[in-house]
């Protein structure tokens, strides 16, 4: 959350992406920072355990909430 912070503080599109069981604390830490206009994008979780191709289709399933997010719309 502080790097998609920082980052969209200097003007650059940001998707912050968590798993759903940090989803409360990307929502604490974008409070704390003063970006209460980020919305994370939210991956199930866990990741670490997943092979290639899980992870593949977790970034697949991602990827709608990540364009909405640095294209607009």
């Amino acid at each position: 959350m502080h790097d998609g912070v920082y980052l969209e503080q200097l003007g650059v599109p940001t998707a912050v992406i968590v798993t759903e069981t940090f989803l409360h604390e990307a929502h604490v830490q974008r409070a704390a920072l003063g970006m209460d206009g980020i919305d994370p994008v939210i991956v199930l979780h866990p990741l670490s355990t997943l092979t290639e191709d899980e992870i593949g289709g977790r970034a697949a399933a991602a990827a709608p909430q990540v364009k909405k997010i640095l294209l607009g719309g």
